[in-house]
């Protein structure tokens, strides 16, 4: 069985255009693999499963060639022509792609000009001058470098979030197959819903011999390394890539070992603390009074022995969660179920790839009564942004399918460029037309804090922007987000009565959960957005939701658990300020 998911392929086949670019193939072949990956990245379901039903065949983008590839690669979890590719190029070169402003191009003639084929060699041409002396770089451009190559060291462990729960849910499926397993349950770092996860962590409940379950495990397709063994764990590494703990316990204990692997190091060691204060131990994976073994036959369980509400996942940072727990006064989260309306959503009339009738029907299959639609506005002309004419259209056609869809209402919005001074990207005249606006900075990342940051609080003069969105502009593990002083943001949104967006892409997720807490102690309101440009952007919320539920947020402090009627009065009341 493969534990290849539709993320990885897709990242394979992007792979294998950029080698095949490195190596001055013919541009149409890397155009083949790049569009090939596009068409797997925007499935709705699995790869599998587009595989069996024939449809990811049949689709756009995907030739002869590159099908065999993703029959491979779901097949067997590796691709040959990848392996090839990987033993023909430099490594080196293929990570100066993760950069940054370093394209195939500019990569090619670093190699070409200064015979570099390592990151180390690249940091020290950027120290020395020679790779600013380059046509086409400059000063800024090295320094622009050696702080994308430090980015790169501190991020290469991690991997994105969603990224990670695809690989740990394919390998628990193999793992719960096997004999004796009651359970599987993803832990770690995926479970707490952090942003980015450092390895996979997974607990099999059952009464399996440990010893035994190893050696079944030991001999599974796809495990490419098997290492750290000890009495209860084991550490492997799987077709997906990523290091896995496997943690075996018995369903007595399973409670404290599942709360155990799931807390950050912090929680963990708030929670021996506070065990210790009322004559307990949390010694190992196991929970004892005095010399006597306390069973746990789940988390609840757990918790209640040391006189502690349970502690949702999501909250095991060590960041008062344990005093809350204590003294009863943990917040009721947001879910999923609790959200009525979809925002920050894009169609085919700019960068999405779906008609506006396609995704309104999915959401309302998802169980949303409304759909905020915000394509890009005019000065994101990278994007297809709609220029006011093309606007106008657009709310023709939503008049239109309002008038004959039931179930689900759209609503018009924009995505709209916050440009360089502040001014949103259309006049008063044609904001006017909206039911809402997101406002978001899309160029000029590198302007200073101070300028930045007074770049986006003029947004806010405007009452047509009722929600900032993605508000640092970072990308996890691939770009930082530009300097902007939060906590201003957040006053002078709460003083104007505007929303703050976390930007449920997987690929963002921002605003980052831990300035959450100091956006709802100011009493902010959030906005949880899909950015999706697809249909398969609808379960981006769910991501958004976590980190949500990571920032201590309730239903309450969510601007779309409203219906569409308090949603639109929230954005009237804005501009009525």
């Amino acid at each position: 069985m493969s534990a290849v998911d539709k993320d990885a392929v897709a990242e394979a086949l992007e792979q294998i255009a950029a080698l095949l670019e490195l190596k001055g193939e013919n541009a149409f072949r890397v155009r083949a693999f790049r569009g090939a990956a596009r068409a797997v990245g925007s499935l709705a379901g699995t790869v599998a499963a587009a595989l069996t039903d024939g449809s990811l065949a049949a689709a756009k983008g995907i030739g002869p060639a590159t099908l065999q590839v993703v029959q491979e690669l779901v097949a067997s979890g590796g691709s040959t022509m990848l392996d090839e590719l990987r033993g023909q190029v430099p490594p080196g070169l293929v990570e100066m792609l993760q950069l940054p402003g370093l394209g195939v191009s500019k990569v090619r003639q670093i190699q070409e000009t200064l015979h570099i084929e390592t990151i180390a060699e690249l940091e020290a041409a950027a120290r020395d001058g020679s790779l600013a002396a380059l046509p086409r770089f400059g000063a800024r451009t090295a320094t622009n470098v050696l702080a994308s190559i430090d980015f790169l060291r501190r991020s290469s462990a991690y991997t994105l979030c969603h990224h990670a729960a695809a690989e740990a849910a394919a390998l628990a499926a193999v793992l719960a197959a096997l004999p004796g397993v009651d359970r599987v349950v993803i832990t770690g770092d995926v479970r707490r819903r952090m942003e980015v996860a450092q390895g996979l962590s997974l607990v099999v409940i059952g009464d399996v011999p440990p010893a035994e379950f190893f050696k079944r495990l030991a001999s599974i397709p796809g495990i490419v390394e098997f290492s750290g063994h000890d009495e209860r764990r084991v550490t492997l590494r799987h077709g997906g890539g990523s290091l896995a703990q496997v943690i075996v316990t018995t369903p007595a204990n399973g409670g404290a070992v599942l709360v155990r692997a799931t807390g950050s190091e912090s929680h963990i060691a708030a929670l021996e603390a506070h065990a210790r204060s009322v004559g307990h131990a949390l010694d190992g994976a196991a929970l004892w009074h005095g010399s006597t073994f306390v069973p746990t036959a789940d988390e609840a369980t757990f918790y209640r022995a040391l006189g502690l509400a349970e502690i949702p996942p999501e909250l095991r940072e060590g960041d008062g969660e344990i005093a809350a727990a204590a003294t009863g006064v943990l917040p009721a989260l947001v879910t999923r179920a609790d959200l009525r309306g979809f925002l920050h959503c894009h169609s085919s009339w700019s960068d999405g790839t779906t008609g506006i009738e396609e995704m309104a029907l999915a959401c309302r299959a998802a169980g949303y009564a409304y759909v905020g639609l915000t394509d890009h506005s005019q000065a994101a002309a990278y994007a297809g942004g709609l220029k006011p004419d093309a606007l106008a259209r657009q709310a023709d056609e939503i008049d239109a399918l309002n008038a004959r869809l039931e179930g689900v209402r759209i609503l018009k919005g924009i995505e709209a460029d916050i440009l360089a001074d502040g001014a949103l990207d259309y006049p008063a005249a044609v904001l006017d037309r909206l039911d809402f606006v997101i406002g978001s900075v899309h160029s000029r990342f590198q302007m200073g804090r101070e300028e930045m940051t007074t770049r986006m609080l003029r947004a806010l003069d405007d009452p047509h922007l009722t929600i900032v969105g993605h508000p640092t502009g970072r990308l996890l593990l691939a770009r930082e987000g530009y300097a902007v002083d939060l906590d201003a943001l957040i006053e002078k949104a709460g003083a104007v009565g505007a929303a703050i967006e976390i930007n449920a892409d997987p690929h963002r997720l921002d605003l980052d959960w831990r300035t959450l807490r100091k956006a709802r102690a100011a009493g902010l309101t959030i906005a949880i957005g899909a950015d999706a440009h697809d249909v398969g952007g609808i379960g981006n919320m769910e991501w958004g939701v976590g980190i949500a539920r990571k920032g201590w947020l309730t239903a309450a402090d969510i601007l779309n658990t409203r219906t569409a009627e308090d949603f639109l009065a929230f954005a009237k009341a804005r501009r009525g300020r």
